[in-house]
């Protein structure tokens, strides 16, 4: 039971200070009210009365806090950054728990190279830069020696969409594209965080290339697609491991509306065939939403402005108009949810990344951009940029091109794609980025870094080929005070490489996020040395420019300097500083050894190139699903077309073949000279079980299938057996296209056919699939008609059946040495280092016969190929021979082919980055079909 309330008396001055309070605090009300709100609102007050509601007065005021929002400038950011700045992700509870030092480092920082340094970081950011010199002691750090090894900001993709899909891919998790009737080409209302899953496998591949940071963008299919939002890519990296959107977010930690925003815009082709518009119809759709949203912007200025008045002034009668109900019945400042986006591109608080190819259609956005007061930051893809870099420049707007190194020829819009282009834009001072476009297994965004290497290859400085992935992509998106650099106050979010991180194979041994580490500290022990940085392609030697306008019809060429041969000939080990010689008469070597003995062999008007670095090597040879049946995938106008799914593929004379369809002509032909391909198997284009029989092709100039085009007819006979195989009356399933495989290979053996011939193991079977259960049904159609030469294309997840498919002697044309689990038939398939063990080591120690090659439709990388076998090779510690074997003697040996005479003269290691075709000679009529200037 609690004590009564008892009154207490008070002395006399305590009684009067009490009674005299609520007055005094009164008064300092209403003088507060006047000075807020002026004499003549006072006065209203007092004569009239209040003529306005609680209701009234709160939308005055929500509107006036909403429109210091809108009128707020985005965030601005002082430099430098304070080496003290707490990084909003770090909780004590999961962020970095003890300071790290990485000690004798070479640092890339963002900008430009350091030597022999110390890099310090707490808390998730980076404190100190010191000379290892000093010799820092932290207590309580984790010290990591490095050893020279060099160090980079994590990089920067400013174009992915991975976690708005997902791997492997469903439709049910494909929410990258919003298209619907009821919404139309222009969704800027609608936001890739609404879609991020916060499970993609994808984003722990991604990050294991370095790349810890992603602008993840809806798709291009809208002219505006929605806002975007960057990333980190560390999964479950919040305070209890758990798959949060949030806490994935690179502002995650900032207040929301403190927030930067992104639209992504799409022009040209893709809104174009989506909708059906012509560029004259979306130009207009896009001109007439953003008059509406400047019409909103100008009616919320004029409310902001009179409302700010009116209640300085006390105007009831203004205030009432302001919050009464307006024609469309919304009371107080004027909003429309469906524009606030693109209002926020008006006010410059939304950055605006435009998905822009041709020249066209960028000078169309910039004008639109110039009519109604918006900053581009970017355009995307862009492949035909390097054709207007003053264009672009004249805007004034700083536009980033954020671009593709070498990924092109895919449609129109695709098709003007130069390998140099970023030299050019660089030259012409345009902010040059390269990002992933991340979807699939050919947009990888962990090899993003691969696009800047070869981007260097082509020309771009080294340095500028580095800011390309790091402080030029962070910049462009207004992150700079925090990712893109290396430096003390930014997130400390590092990647420490095994070797220069433009050199083929570049491996990350650590990826730091916010200063976690995301891979095994084991990595970290096993290098302690890298390499020099690597070569760009250097200009033709002197006097091959004129040289190459007369070789053609030369008898006699004498190469010096050439320090490396992988021919299949006898021959001296170069000599230190010299190298040797090369003689070549009418398209034959008739000397490989020390100069003496080639120019005796040689006749005094012969044609003399000296090389510096010189390697000779066996022409070599593609495997191909398009190279000359299809120019431009995306135009039906320019292939062959696909086998029909509706023909019988058990009857024999429905069988195609690529030998009457073949174009040997186009720029992934370019493409292919440029990298020392001489030779391609391309085999029909399969668009369900029945693909049809291959045809071997060179790749020289000027050849048709009259004067030599054409070096085997027929060379294998191709079906499909995996999920495209699907769909046709004859193959609805997957396990009917192995049903018709074994009818037709054991129903025709001893028959003059073509179904006959492969039968009887006269010509090989190519089976394009990718799963591993698929590729058992092949080995045990193998054990069960023993004389059927079987090869397997794709073989994704072959690693996952190495034993059984040596056992049966099956080899494999491989696709996947850097592969992804992108689909649900290859969700097993090896990612390789640093995350899983390489494919090529996998299926090399296993004993598999096998040579690489391409995805389908990726002959815009047939300049690589060399590249791809030699970064396969270095992951698996293969030889540098057995490099070249993988995309030469391999190929030949697995489908029967004649070993090719070509052979290939570079200037530089073409296994490296960098190197040039001097020469390229047709080993059967000895023609030299490329000379350096022509191969450019």
């Amino acid at each position: 039971m609690g004590l009564p309330d008892l009154p207490v008396k008070l002395p006399h001055k305590a009684l009067r200070s009490r009674l005299l309070l609520p007055y005094l605090l009164l008064i300092a009300v209403a003088f507060l009210y006047w000075r807020a709100l002026g004499t003549h609102r006072i006065i209203d007050l007092i004569t009239s009365g209040s003529q306005l509601s609680q209701v009234d007065w709160n939308l005055l005021d929500a509107g006036l806090t909403r429109c210091a929002v809108l009128r707020a400038p985005p965030p601005q950011y002082t430099f430098p950054v304070s080496a003290d700045r707490e990084n909003p992700r770090w909780s004590s509870l999961s962020g970095q728990s003890k300071p790290v030092l990485l000690r004798n480092a070479t640092l890339f920082d963002g900008d430009s190279f350091q030597e022999s340094v110390d890099i310090l970081f707490e808390r998730g950011v980076v404190r100190k830069i010191t000379s290892t010199a000093s010799a820092q002691h932290i207590e309580g750090a984790i010290v990591q020696e490095l050893n020279g090894l060099i160090v980079t900001p994590g990089l920067v993709d400013m174009h992915s969409h991975h976690l708005v899909g997902s791997w492997p891919s469903f439709q049910a998790t494909d929410d990258i594209n919003e298209i619907h009737p009821s919404t139309g080409p222009l969704t800027p209302f609608v936001r890739a965080l609404d879609s991020i899953k916060a499970y993609d496998p994808a984003t722990t591949v991604i990050a294991s290339g370095g790349v810890t940071s992603s602008l993840i963008l809806p798709g291009s299919a809208n002219i505006m697609g929605g806002e975007a939002v960057i990333v980190k890519n560390f999964l479950k990296a919040g305070d209890h491991g758990e798959e949060n959107v949030e806490e994935l977010l690179l502002e995650h930690g900032v207040p929301k509306d403190r927030r930067r925003r992104y639209m992504k815009m799409a022009c040209g082709e893709n809104p174009r065939r989506v909708y059906g518009h012509t560029r004259m119809g979306n130009a207009w759709i896009l001109r007439e939403h953003l008059a509406r949203a400047k019409d909103l912007r100008d009616r919320q200025d004029t409310w902001c402005l009179s409302a700010a008045a009116a209640k300085e002034s006390g105007d009831l009668a203004a205030i009432s108009s302001l919050v009464g109900p307006g024609p469309d019945g919304h009371r107080g400042l004027p909003e429309e949810l469906e524009l606030d986006s693109t209002v926020g591109i008006l006010r410059g608080q939304v950055g605006v990344n435009i998905h822009c190819y041709e020249p066209e259609d960028m000078e169309d956005m910039i004008l639109h951009s110039e009519e109604f007061g918006f900053r581009i930051q970017a355009f995307h893809h862009s492949l035909s940029s390097w054709k207007v870099p003053e264009l672009i420049k004249a805007s004034g707007q700083n536009i980033t091109i954020a671009t593709f190194a070498d990924f092109g020829l895919y449609k129109v819009e695709g098709y003007e794609s130069n390998l140099q282009a970023g030299k050019i834009l660089h030259e012409h001072g345009i902010p040059v980025a390269y990002k992933s476009d991340h979807v699939g297994e050919g947009t990888n965004a962990k090899y993003l870094l691969s696009q800047a290497a070869t981007a260097h290859s082509f020309g771009l400085p080294e340095l500028a080929a580095l800011r390309s992935v790091t402080s030029v992509p962070a910049k462009s998106l207004g992150v700079d005070h925090r990712i893109g650099h290396v430096r003390p106050g930014y997130d400390a979010d590092l990647v420490i490489w095994d070797s220069h991180p433009l050199s083929v194979g570049a491996t990350p041994l650590q990826v730091y996020i916010d200063g976690r580490p995301t891979l095994s500290t084991e990595r970290l022990q096993s290098v302690n040395t890298y390499t020099g940085k690597p070569n760009m392609r250097l200009d033709p030697p002197k006097g091959v420019d004129q040289l190459c306008s007369r070789i053609k019809n030369s008898q006699n060429v004498l190469i010096t300097g050439i320090s490396k041969s992988y021919l299949d000939l006898p021959h001296p080990k170069a000599p230190s500083g010299e190298g040797l010689a090369i003689a070549i008469n009418s398209g034959k070597i008739t000397c490989l050894g020390k100069y003496d003995e080639c120019i005796s062999t040689t006749t005094p008007s012969s044609n003399v190139i000296a090389l510096q670095d010189g390697h000779v090597l066996p022409g070599l040879t593609a495997f191909s699903t398009t190279l000359g049946l299809v120019e431009i995938p995306s135009e039906k106008s320019t292939s062959d077309g696909p086998v029909s799914p509706k023909l019988d593929p058990l009857n024999p004379e429905n069988v195609v073949y690529a030998k009457y369809g073949v174009h040997p002509e186009g720029r992934a032909f370019d493409r292919a000279r440029i990298g020392g391909v001489t030779r391609a198997v391309t085999a029909p284009i399969p668009d369900g079980f029945l693909s049809g029989v291959s045809v071997g092709i060179k790749t020289g100039q000027n050849r048709s299938i009259l004067d030599g085009g054409i070096f085997q007819d027929d060379v294998a006979l191709h079906f499909v057996v995996s999920q495209e195989s699907k769909g046709s009356e004859d193959t609805p399933t997957v396990s009917t296209a192995i049903a018709q495989l074994r009818k037709i290979l054991f129903e025709n053996k001893g028959k003059d056919t073509i179904y006959g011939k492969a039968a009887n193991g006269e010509i090989p079977v190519v089976i394009h699939s990718q799963n591993k259960h698929d590729i058992l049904q092949l080995v045990k159609l193998k054990r069960d008609h023993g004389a059927v030469k079987i090869v397997i294309y794709g073989a994704s997840e072959a690693p996952s059946v190495a034993k059984e498919l040596a056992a049966a002697d099956i080899p494999l044309i491989f696709t996947a040495a850097h592969g992804a689990p992108d689909t649900w038939e290859k969700k097993d398939t090896l990612t390789g280092p640093p995350l899983t063990e390489s494919p090529i080591k996998v299926l090399s120690e296993a004993n598999v016969t096998f040579g690489l090659a391409f995805p389908p439709e990726s002959d815009w990388h047939l300049h690589s190929l060399g590249i791809e076998a030699s970064w396969a090779a270095k992951d698996a510690g293969l030889s540098s021979q057995t490099a070249v074997n993988l995309v030469s003697r391999n190929i030949e040996h697995i489908l029967d082919i004649p070993v090719s005479r070509d052979f290939v003269i570079y200037e530089g290691n073409p296994l490296e980055y960098g190197a040039n075709v001097v020469l390229s000679v047709d080993g059967d009529d000895g023609s030299i079909t490329t000379c350096w200037p022509e191969a450019q």
